[in-house]
C-alpha cells in the first residue's frame, strides 16, 4: 500500500510538472524557443520514430553503454581480486591511479580518438576511462573491509585464497559491489553520452550536438527526455539484479 501511494505521488508530481512546463511554454512565460514544450518534443519523438532514426539512435548508445558497463565491472573485479591477493601491486599502482582518474577525460579525448579512430570503439575506452578506476578502488576497499577474524578463523582451517575469495571476502563486499554497480551504470552513461559528443555519427548525444548546431533546440530537449527515460530504465535494471541478489543471500 505505501509503494503504491508513492508510486502515485511520483505520477502526480510528475503530471503537474508537465503540464506547468506546457502552460508556460504555451504563454511565453518561459522562452518556448530555448526550453521548447512537452508537445513540441512528442511531436519531434513522433517524426524521429517515423523516419526510422529514433530507434537506430537509442539502440547506438543503448549499445555502447552494455559493453562499457559490462567490460567495466569485468576488468574492475578481476584487478581488484588481484589487488587484494597481491596488495603489493596495488601500492605501487596507487599514485597513478589517483592520478589518472583526477585527469579530465576530455582532456585525453582527442588522444583516444587518434588511437582508436572515430567511432564506437572511442567512445567505449572513454566511458571506460570515465568508470574503471573508480570502481577498482571500491571494489577493492570492499574487500579490505573484510571481517579479520573470520579470515584468522578460516586461514586456521587452512582454506584456499579461492575459497576465502568465493565464501568470505566477495560475499562480504556484496553492498559494496552494488553501489559500485549504480555507480558504474550512471557513469557509463555520462561518459558514452560524453564520447558521442567528440565521435560519434549516431546516438542520442549525436543527436543532442546536432540539435545544437542547427538550433533545433526542440531536438536537443528530445534527446535529453530520452537520456533522461533510458536512465530510469538502467536504474531499474540495476534495482532488479539488486533484488534478486538479495533473495538469493536469504
Amino acid at each position: 500500500m505505501k509503494n503504491k501511494k508513492i508510486l502515485l505521488c511520483q505520477l502526480l508530481l510528475l503530471i503537474v510538472f508537465i503540464s506547468l512546463w506546457e502552460f508556460l511554454s504555451d504563454k511565453n512565460i518561459i522562452n518556448s524557443f530555448i526550453f521548447s514544450s512537452p508537445s513540441r518534443i512528442i511531436k519531434c519523438l513522433i517524426n524521429l520514430y517515423k523516419n526510422g532514426n529514433l530507434l537506430t539512435h537509442i539502440h547506438t548508445t543503448l549499445n555502447e553503454i552494455f559493453i562499457s558497463f559490462s567490460l567495466g565491472i569485468i576488468i574492475a573485479f578481476v584487478a581488484s581480486i588481484i589487488f587484494y591477493e597481491i596488495k603489493i601491486i596495488y601500492h605501487i599502482l596507487d599514485p597513478f591511479l589517483t592520478i589518472f582518474n583526477s585527469t579530465p577525460k576530455v582532456a585525453i579525448g582527442p588522444l583516444i580518438i587518434i588511437l582508436f579512430g572515430a567511432g564506437s570503439k572511442s567512445i567505449i575506452i572513454m566511458a571506460l576511462s570515465i568508470t574503471l578506476i573508480l570502481n577498482i578502488i571500491s571494489i577493492y576497499n570492499g574487500f579490505l573491509n573484510t571481517d579479520k577474524y573470520l579470515e584468522k578463523l578460516l586461514d586456521s582451517l587452512k582454506a584456499s585464497g579461492y575459497k576465502k575469495l568465493k565464501y568470505l571476502v566477495i560475499p562480504s563486499a556484496y553492498k559494496t559491489i552494488i553501489t559500485s554497480l549504480k555507480i558504474n551504470i550512471s557513469m557509463t552513461l555520462i561518459g558514452v553520452i560524453m564520447g558521442e559528443f567528440l565521435v560519434s555519427k549516431a546516438g542520442i548525444g549525436y543527436l543532442i550536438i546536432y540539435g545544437t548546431q542547427v538550433f533545433n533546440l526542440t531536438l536537443v530537449m528530445s534527446g535529453i527526455i530520452v537520456l533522461m527515460f533510458i536512465s530510469y530504465i538502467l536504474y531499474l535494471f540495476i534495482s532488479l539484479i539488486e533484488n534478486k541478489l538479495n533473495r538469493g543471500s536469504h
